[in-house]
C-alpha cells in the first residue's frame, strides 16, 4: 500500500491513472446500456445484441496495423485526448442516431467510437512508461489490475442500474461525460516531450501506406529480434485462448450440468466470485512483487490458475464449482501484473506503441479461434468437462514452458535496452 501512496505523488500518473479509468468507464457502460436497449426493444432478434458486442471487438481488426505505428510517431498525449473528445462526440452523435432508429447508422457509429478507442491504450502505455521510474512500472500495473478487477465486479451492474433509472439516453450522456472528464484530466497533464514524441515530430501528411506498413513490420521484427519478448508477447496467444473459452465456457457449465434452470441468477453470482478472485489476487500480487523476481509470478499464476480451472470442471455442485472459480481467478494477477510491469521495463521507449500494437490483434485471433473450435465442437464432439480440461492445460503448458525458458531469456533484458532501432 505505501507503494500505492508514493506513485500518486506524481500527478501526471495520477492524471492519467483517472483518465483511464473514466475512459473504461465509458466504454463499460454505454456497450452494456446498449445491449439491455437491444434485448429490451427487440427482444425477437437478440441477434442484435451479439452484433453490438461485434462493434466493440471487429474494429480491433481494422485499425491494429495503424495504433502502435501512430503511437510512435504522433503526439502521444494528443492521441489519447483526441481519441476521448471523438469519443464523446460520436456519444452525442449515437444519441441522435438512436432516437431516429436506423440500425445500420446506430452501428456504424457504436463501429467508429470502438475503433476510435483502440488508440488510447498504446499512446497511454507510451506516456506511463516516460513518466515513471522502472520501480513503479509494477506497481501501475498492479492497480491497472485492480481497476478491471473492480470492473468485472461492478462494470456491467452499475451499467444496468444507470439504464434502469435514466433509460438508454441516460446512460449514453453518462457515456458522454465520463469520455469529456477523460480528455480533461489528459489535457492537464504534463507531459515530457520525450515522453510525447519519442521518435520527434512527424505530421500525419508524412504517415503514408509504405510509412505505416514498413514501421509495423519493424514493430515484429524488433519482437522476433528479442526471445524474451517474444516469449511474453507469444503468452498472450494463450491469453486468448483462457478469454475465448471463459466468455461461454462457464454459462454452458452452468446451463446444461449444474443448474439447468437458474443458470442466469447464478451466472451474476459467478460474475462477483471471479472478480472477488481477480481483485484479492491483484492486491497480493502487488505486494509479492516486490519480493519475488517477475518471471517466478508469472509461472506461479499460470500453474495456479490452470489448476484450478481443470480442478473446476470436477465440480458436483454450483457453489463448489463458484469457490474452485475464486480460487482459479487468484492465480491471473500475479501473470497480468508481473508481465504489465515487466514489458515497460524491457521495450525501447520509442517502440512500445508498435510492440502494444501486437497483443490486441494476437489475442483477438487466437480468442476467435477458440470460439470457433468450440462452436464446431462442442456438444457434438467435446463434453464440457473437456473444455475445461483444453483452458487448463493451455495454462499448465504455458506455465512448465515458461518456467525454463524465462530464466534462459533474462539476459537479453540488457540486449533490448541497449537494442538502438532506427
Amino acid at each position: 500500500m505505501k507503494k500505492f501512496k508514493e506513485i500518486f505523488r506524481n500527478p501526471t500518473f495520477t492524471k492519467l491513472f483517472f483518465a483511464n479509468f473514466t475512459s473504461h468507464l465509458g466504454s463499460v457502460i454505454g456497450l452494456t446500456a446498449f445491449m439491455f436497449y437491444l434485448l429490451d426493444r427487440f427482444s425477437e432478434q437478440p441477434v442484435y445484441a451479439t452484433i453490438t458486442e461485434m462493434m466493440y471487438s471487429i474494429p480491433t481488426l481494422a485499425v491494429f496495423f495503424l495504433v502502435g505505428v501512430l503511437a510512435d510517431r504522433m503526439d502521444r498525449k494528443n492521441i489519447a485526448y483526441y481519441c476521448d473528445t471523438i469519443s464523446a462526440f460520436l456519444s452525442v452523435i449515437l444519441l441522435g442516431a438512436i432516437v431516429l432508429g436506423w440500425m445500420p447508422f446506430i452501428f456504424f457509429v457504436l463501429f467508429l467510437r470502438s475503433a476510435v478507442q483502440k488508440f488510447f491504450f498504446p499512446a497511454e502505455q507510451g506516456i506511463l512508461q516516460g513518466v515513471l521510474d522502472k520501480e513503479d512500472y509494477s506497481t501501475a500495473a498492479g492497480l491497472n489490475q485492480m481497476v478491471m478487477s473492480l470492473f468485472m465486479l461492478f462494470g456491467n451492474g452499475l451499467a444496468i442500474l444507470i439504464y434502469w433509472l435514466a433509460g438508454i439516453y441516460g446512460a449514453v450522456l453518462v457515456d458522454t461525460i465520463t469520455f469529456i472528464i477523460s480528455a480533461v484530466l489528459i489535457k492537464k497533464c504534463h507531459v515530457p516531450v520525450e515522453a510525447r514524441l519519442p521518435n520527434g515530430p512527424h505530421k500525419l501528411k508524412d504517415l503514408s501506406f509504405s510509412f505505416i506498413m514498413k514501421d509495423f513490420k519493424l514493430g515484429m521484427l524488433y519482437i522476433f529480434k528479442h526471445k524474451l519478448l517474444m516469449s511474453l508477447i507469444g503468452g498472450f496467444f494463450v491469453f486468448g485462448v483462457v478469454n475465448g473459452g471463459f466468455s461461454v465456457m462457464p454459462i454452458f457449465i452452468l446451463k446444461y450440468k449444474l443448474a439447468p434452470q437458474t443458470y442466469e441468477e447464478y451466472s451474476i453470482l459467478l460474475g462477483v466470485a471471479f472478480g472477488a478472485g481477480v481483485l484479492i489476487g491483484s492486491v497480493i500480487a502487488s505486494m509479492l512483487t516486490q519480493k519475488f523476481k517477475f518471471h517466478q509470478l508469472i509461472v506461479a499464476g499460470l500453474m495456479i490458475s490452470g489448476s484450478f480451472i481443470i480442478l473446476s470442471s470436477f465440480a458436483t455442485t454450483t457453489w463448489m464449482f463458484l469457490g474452485v472459480i475464486f480460487f482459479a481467478a487468484l492465480g491471473l494477477p500475479l501473470v497480468n501484473i508481473a508481465i504489465g510491469g515487466w514489458m515497460p521495463s524491457i521495450i525501447e521507449p520509442k517502440m512500445m506503441g508498435r510492440v502494444q500494437g501486437w497483443i490486441s490483434p494476437l489475442m483477438m485471433l487466437s480468442q476467435s479461434l477458440t470460439l470457433g473450435f468450440i462452436a464446431l465442437s462442442f456438444p457434438a464432439i467435446l463434453s464440457i468437462e473437456m473444455l475445461y480440461w483444453i483452458v487448463g492445460g493451455c495454462l499448465l503448458f504455458v506455465g512448465i514452458f515458461y518456467t525454463f525458458i524465462l530464466p534462459k531469456f533474462m539476459k537479453d533484458t540488457e540486449g533490448i535496452e541497449a537494442a538502438a532501432v532506427s
